[in-house]
């Protein structure tokens, strides 16, 4: 804590783009105005678990972000809604999973995958929403994307990145997710943030490398003979422009969207 009482947020980005690294710096210096904060930059991660670990040795905050650098939040009550949340909370993403059953956590599919999140390609905005209760925080979350991860401090020093295992930019956020639900930690997913990412992911051979290695080190853990569903892609849709985007980001939108969705597939909701 600061000496006014406030949290402090300690918000690190590995980033070997400088134009990336400038615009997101921006996002949070504006988001975090009202808040003491620092933002660490890693220009030579090794990966990101590294680059992760090596930076949280230099934070100071009691709430640290780990952020990727093609994300933008538009959410002005942002720093009061995520201090208030890590307070019944351990960790915060803004999509992830309530069952982890192989190496990527939309796996599982619908009605597991929880979350809303907009992407950016061509200029054409589009927006997933993936089952949003109970809303706004999705509770019971195993495992949760790497576009941003919110914890305390104390947290991320017990659980760590494991940078010996993924040392590359594959799998170090499911792992360190996964770890911490193992842990007795509490994850939750905020729906109710406005956060657009300028990525969809790659999901090519380095990705399967490291899935292999998450799936030999959480064996274990894992369900046996569980079917891989990924076909179901909760609500997506195309939307023109920026004010658009913010106008459908709505609980009531979404919600109703979601329930007609789930209307339509007949999903069944088994907790096994």
């Amino acid at each position: 804590m600061s000496p006014l009482g406030k949290p402090f947020f300690s918000v690190v980005i590995c980033s070997i783009d400088a134009l990336k690294f400038a615009h997101a710096s921006a996002c949070y210096e504006q988001l975090l105005a009202n808040f003491p904060h620092e933002i660490i930059g890693i220009r030579d991660a090794h990966s990101l678990a590294e680059g992760y670990n090596r930076a949280l040795r230099r934070a100071r905050g009691n709430i640290v972000i780990f952020s990727h650098d093609d994300i933008l939040i538009i959410d002005p009550d942002f720093a009061r809604k995520i201090s208030r949340r890590l307070q019944d909370f351990d960790i915060l993403g803004f999509a992830g999973t309530r069952r982890i059953i192989a190496e990527s956590w939309g796996d599982a599919g619908l009605p597991w995958s929880s979350g809303v999140v907009a992407h950016i390609w061509n200029r054409t905005f589009t927006l997933s929403a993936w089952n949003p209760e109970p809303w706004p925080v999705v509770d019971h979350i195993q495992g949760i994307d790497g576009l941003c991860i919110m914890t305390r401090r104390e947290v991320v020093e017990e659980i760590g990145f494991d940078e010996a295992t993924f040392n590359g930019f594959h799998l170090y956020d499911l792992d360190f997710s996964f770890s911490a639900w193992r842990a007795g930690k509490k994850l939750g997913v905020c729906c109710d943030i406005p956060v657009i990412h300028a990525s969809t992911g790659n999901y090519g051979e380095k990705h399967a490398h490291y899935g292999r290695l998450f799936i030999e080190k959480h064996k274990d853990a894992l369900p046996e003979n569980a079917q891989k569903i990924k076909t179901t892609r909760g609500i997506t849709a195309l939307l023109l422009d920026y004010r658009t985007l913010c106008k459908v980001w709505q609980e009531d939108i979404i919600r109703r969207s979601w329930l007609a969705l789930r209307r339509q597939e007949k999903f069944i909701w088994d907790t096994e």
